[in-house]
Order: C-alpha cells, then sequence, then structure tokens
C-alpha cells in the first residue's frame, strides 16, 4: 500500500488559484533559522515593544489527570512566556507554526493510519470555514458536486445535488448523475470535487456508512474527481461503539490504490475552541502549497497566538489525551441529544419526524405542517410564526444550493437546557398546530 501512485492534483487547480503569487518574502523566511544567517527580511515589528509578559491559561479541573507538556509543572496551567511568548506574538509562518503541524501530522498518522510518506501534508486555517472557502479547485466553477443540503459557507460552490437519506450521501444517486453527465450537461466538463460533510452532518445530523465510503471512493477514482471530505464533527460521533466509519483520508489508499484524492477539514471549533478558529486541511501538498499561496496574499497566516495554544494544550495530553477529552465531550452531546429527543418526543409525536444522529449537534426535523401534505414547504412557519412564538431555528431551505421548498428544519441542541428545550417544543407544537388549523379552514373554503 504505500507504495501506491499520488495522482496528479495540477488539473483539478482553477485557473483563479494559479494567478496567486509568492510576495518574495514569505518564500525566504524559512530560512532565517538557518546558521549563520542574519536576517534584514521582514518588517517584523520588534517584540520588545509587546506589553504582554506572559499568557497563563488555567485548564479546567475535569482534565486534572492528564500528562503536562512540562515535568513536574501544575497540569493543570500551560504558561507562554519568554521566546515562545514572542513568537506567539509575531508575525508566523503561512502554513502554521512548525511544531503545531508536527504534531497534527503525528495526530493524523494516529488517527487515520496514514503513513507520512510525502504524499500528503498538513495546513492550518482561521477555522476550516476558511480553508473550504480557499480551497483553489474548480468547485468554484459552480459544476461540482454537493449534497442537498450543506452548510451555509458553502451554498454558492454546489450546485449538482447528489441526493441523500437517513444514511447520508447516496452512492448510487452520484453514480446515476455521473453516468448520465454527457447527456444532461453535453459539452460541460465532468466534476472535479465532491463536497460532504460525512459525520453528524450540518445540518441533516446524518452520519455515513463506512460501506457507502468506500463505493463513493470507487467513483471517485472511476470519474477522475476529489472528495472533499469537512468532518468538523467526526469527534462528536456518540453512536454504537465501534461502529464509527473510518474517514474517506484512511480509506482511499486501501480502496483505490492510489494518494491524493481526498481533501480532509478538521477544526478544533467543535471540541476545544470556536473563538480559536483553528481548523487544518490535511491534503497533498500541491493543493496546501496553492492555499498557502492564497493566504500569503490575503491575511499572511493563521494567528500564531492560538496555535501555540493549541500546541501547549496538545503536546501536555498527546495523542491519546486529546482523544479522551473528545471522547468525553462526545459524551456530553449524546446527553443533550437524547434530552432533547425525550422533550420532543414529549410535544412534538405526530407533528414532526426526525432520524436519530450518531454524531454532531442538531436534529434535523421534519415539521408536518400539513395533515394531508406532508412535505409541505416550512420557511414561513420557522421564520415567522415560529419567531413570533419565541422560537429560533433555521428552516432547511436556507441550507439548500438551489433554494427548493422542504419540510425540515434545523435544531441545534448543543446549548439549550432541559427547560428551554421543554418550552421550545411546547411552543413549535403550538404553531404547528395553528398551522394546520389555518390550512384546513382555507381547503374548507375552497371547497
Amino acid at each position: 500500500m504505500s507504495l501506491a501512485p499520488t495522482i496528479d492534483i495540477g488539473p483539478f487547480l482553477s485557473q483563479k488559484s494559479k494567478l496567486w503569487k509568492n510576495d518574495g518574502i514569505r518564500s525566504l523566511m524559512v530560512l532565517e533559522d538557518n546558521p549563520g544567517i542574519i536576517s534584514l527580511l521582514s518588517g517584523r515589528p520588534n517584540s520588545s515593544t509587546f506589553p504582554f509578559q506572559s499568557i497563563t491559561l488555567k485548564l479546567k479541573p475535569t482534565l486534572a489527570g492528564l500528562p503536562s507538556a512540562t515535568e513536574g509543572a501544575d497540569p493543570l496551567t500551560l504558561t507562554i512566556e519568554n521566546e515562545e511568548l514572542n513568537e506567539a506574538l509575531q508575525y508566523g509562518m503561512t502554513p502554521g507554526v512548525p511544531r503545531l503541524l508536527d504534531w497534527l501530522a503525528n495526530f493524523q498518522t494516529h488517527v487515520h493510519k496514514r503513513v507520512l510518506d510525502g504524499s500528503w501534508q498538513v495546513h492550518m486555517g482561521s477555522g476550516s470555514q476558511e480553508l473550504s472557502a480557499d480551497i483553489p479547485i474548480s468547485y468554484w466553477s459552480m459544476r461540482d458536486l454537493g449534497e442537498p443540503w450543506v452548510f451555509l459557507a458553502t451554498l454558492p460552490c454546489t450546485l449538482i445535488e447528489v441526493n441523500t437519506d437517513s444514511q447520508g450521501l447516496s452512492p448510487a444517486k452520484l453514480e446515476t448523475i455521473l453516468s448520465r453527465w454527457d447527456r444532461t450537461h453535453p459539452g460541460k466538463p465532468y466534476p472535479k470535487a465532491l463536497y460532504t460533510i460525512p459525520s453528524g452532518s450540518n445540518p441533516t445530523g446524518a452520519s455515513i456508512p463506512e460501506v457507502r465510503k468506500i463505493e463513493v471512493l470507487k467513483l471517485a477514482k472511476k470519474y477522475n474527481f476529489l472528495v472533499l471530505e469537512d468532518d468538523a464533527y467526526a469527534f462528536l460521533y456518540y453512536g454504537p461503539e465501534g461502529q464509527q466509519a473510518r474517514s474517506y483520508f484512511a480509506l482511499e489508499v486501501e480502496v483505490n490504490a492510489e494518494k491524493g484524492r481526498v481533501v480532509r477539514f478538521d477544526s478544533f471549533s467543535k471540541v476545544v475552541s470556536s473563538g480559536m478558529r483553528l481548523g487544518y486541511i490535511t491534503a497533498a501538498p500541491g493543493i496546501c502549497n496553492a492555499v498557502g499561496l492564497i493566504t500569503t496574499n490575503t491575511n499572511l497566516h493563521t494567528p500564531t497566538v492560538t496555535q501555540i495554544m493549541a500546541y501547549k494544550l496538545l503536546a501536555g495530553w498527546g495523542p491519546d489525551g486529546f482523544l479522551a477529552h473528545c471522547a468525553g465531550v462526545a459524551v456530553f452531546y449524546r446527553s443533550q441529544r437524547d434530552m432533547f429527543e425525550r422533550v420532543a418526543r414529549k410535544h412534538l409525536s405526530g407533528l414532526a419526524e426526525w432520524t436519530t444522529p450518531v454524531a454532531g449537534m442538531f436534529l434535523y426535523i421534519k415539521l408536518l405542517v400539513h395533515a394531508s401534505n406532508p412535505d409541505a414547504d416550512c420557511w414561513e412557519l420557522i421564520s415567522t410564526k415560529a419567531v413570533a412564538k419565541g422560537i429560533l431555528a433555521v428552516a432547511g431551505r436556507a441550507f439548500m444550493p438551489l433554494r427548493g421548498p422542504t419540510p425540515f428544519a434545523r435544531i441545534s441542541f448543543s446549548i439549550v437546557e432541559e427547560d428551554e428545550a421543554d418550552e421550545a417544543c411546547r411552543r413549535l407544537r403550538e404553531v404547528i398546530l395553528e398551522a394546520r388549523a389555518e390550512a384546513e379552514a382555507a381547503v374548507r373554503t375552497t371547497e
């Protein structure tokens, strides 16, 4: 398997991505640490002018017992000071803080069982959302593939919808689209990318099983497209033990005997801090380098302070400690899911339907607004009538690239308390019943 060839990334890069150029400074910064170098290169401010003496981070007591990065140090205290603080407060390298990149690369080998063989690398971003916007491949051309419901930030990028069900993306529907491409899109090039959220999908909550991932990967090789695996909720899996599907990144060599077709997105937002704005891609060097050129010419680099904060935390925990933390976070969200489902069944039985998620933070609820029309759109109910009752949720149409009607709405259970959830579901019941009454009255009027 280690001898599997790496695909040529060049054809997947958009023409727009090739317009970005190195700024003449950052390409030389890697040489500054070479012995004997005297750097007169960049316009870095002098660190003696920075007003900060140190940064001390106190960890929550629930993390007690995890190892510390420094032998003999308090495991609940992380301190950034001296040269490390100067580094944190200074301009940094575009791909990321080198020791954090090394840690993450080794973590990917630990979790996904991929050998560090030069066919892939890690690149930091200010959240995986920024990275998904910067991926310099052809889905900017609006002819690539995505699920009918996608995270709001990706809406401009996906127009060819691939149907999903309670188990996520349908490989059969995907093959139907691709096998008929020449007839349905005559003269148009085949898609070069498939964007998917495989675990605890935002908004649907669906998680695709491994057997389907295998079929998707086979199609990716057959029809020559990349798989953009946006897996921000991968570490929020709380389904049956031992049944979590391996990632596309883990499977690609085994399934297709090739490397480089999967672009994986990971995020610290759901398991460490959303405000730190840290995400990373694991992808072929050609893609990471192209992303780096965009970053160089826009915001230079991901904030160094938060990268070093993350490194201090991760180095102290180690891979197994980080995974133990993630497992604890997943247990929390499982309890939140169970609580919300309990009160939803109490108030919404017969008025709404949903599939129980095994990962993530969302229920994607089908609202049965009209008894005689179970697929009636819920946009007005959620965006107007529910708001008037004091409920905020997101109508499913907001997540649809083509903005078609849908009876689904996304309900987030991540931060709501049980008494709030109970009251929200009670109010939602009232809204649905009132909408049903209006629909029945309208039918009687037309008879």
